[in-house]
């Protein structure tokens, strides 16, 4: 455990406290009242005391609250200023409970206040101040240490979530990467299952790994875009096709993952896909960027999408390019560009 140090100010102030309760006695005789605590302490009255009683209490509830709570809800102010302001305000509480009792006091105990009597209340409403000063920056510090063992208890729970949703994250594909094996394994012998397969398996390494990236090449994207075909036109066989032609000076370019993905995908979605109606796929760079294109033959049947896919993209691609995809529909035509600037 690392040994920490008490902060210099705090050992001077509590020093201070310290000696300032071991000279009170003294301190008395400096405002000229020698034989007056005798006679102070022997006219003590019930009333007197209930008097004192509420008076302190309500004293002290106060500048505890102002100091410990109120404020610091002040608006922030330079520190200097902040000091003054705290200052004149403990002032005006030991002003307004000395002249409160002062002003009870005939009503209460039946005589006048003397001058004399006045001065020691307002001797001892400063001490207590100081003391109440010093508690309430004690209870404050109390607080602020909960606080601070609250948000670290919360801070543990979070890393503890996190970790445990990490583990989950990797058991996951773990899991389902052993699985493919393993029917990789058993379809061995036969090659369109196996490769059904292998790009299965690529396919969500990709998608996981990419995970992890804001941008990828257009070299990897088509590799990626590659499988995907694979498997819809292992679905679809000769009544899907896809036309790729990219010029090799933009495959180090690069592009949100998963982009070129969503549009065919989005094609194969929407639109009827049969032996009179083939889809055919266009994916071509042109003036710096990357068109994906086909026929509009909108599907008859229904379409379980929940059409964020184009708009997802849109939303990336404004945030890491600073520019938003193009969508045209012109002759028929269903085409999206994304810039590659």
């Amino acid at each position: 455990m690392v040994f920490e140090k008490v902060k210099q100010a705090q050992v001077i102030k509590t020093s201070l406290l310290v000696a300032l309760l071991i000279a009170l006695p003294r301190s008395i005789s400096l405002i000229n009242i020698d034989g007056f605590v005798n006679n102070y302490f022997s006219n003590v009255s019930f009333w007197d005391l209930i008097l004192r009683f509420f008076t302190f209490f309500t004293f002290s509830l106060v500048v505890i609250h102002f100091n410990v709570n109120w404020k610091y809800q002040f608006p922030k102010l330079p520190l200097a200023l902040e000091y003054v302001l705290v200052f004149l305000i403990n002032i005006l509480f030991i002003t307004a409970a000395s002249l409160m009792f002062r002003f009870l006091y005939p009503y209460i105990i039946g005589v006048q206040m003397t001058s004399l009597e006045f001065r020691f209340l307002v001797f001892i409403l400063t001490v207590v101040l100081i003391i109440l000063f010093f508690v309430a920056r004690i209870l404050r510090f109390q607080i602020a240490q909960k606080q601070s063992l609250i948000e670290n208890e919360k801070l543990i729970q979070q890393n503890l979530q996190t970790e445990l949703t990490a583990l989950k994250n990797q058991v996951n594909p773990h899991f389902l990467f052993n699985s493919l094996n393993t029917l990789t394994s058993l379809v061995r012998e036969n090659k369109p299952a196996s490769d059904f397969i292998k790009k299965l398996s690529f396919m969500y390494r990709y998608i996981l790994q990419s995970g992890e990236k804001d941008l990828v090449t257009v070299e990897e994207e088509l590799k990626f875009l590659e499988s995907y075909t694979y498997l819809i036109e292992t679905r679809y066989r000769d009544r899907f096709t896809i036309d790729l032609y990219i010029e090799k000076r933009f495959l180090e370019k690069e592009i949100p993952p998963l982009a070129l993905q969503i549009l065919v995908e989005n094609a194969v979605k929407h639109n009827e896909i049969s032996e009179t109606n083939p889809l055919v796929v266009s994916v071509y760079s042109e003036d710096n960027s990357i068109l994906v294109k086909n026929e509009i033959r909108l599907r008859t049947t229904f379409v379980d999408s929940t059409g964020n896919g184009l708009s997802n993209l849109d939303k990336r691609y404004k945030l890491l390019k600073n520019q938003n995809i193009k969508i045209s529909k012109d002759n028929n035509e269903f085409c999206v560009s994304l810039a590659l600037n």
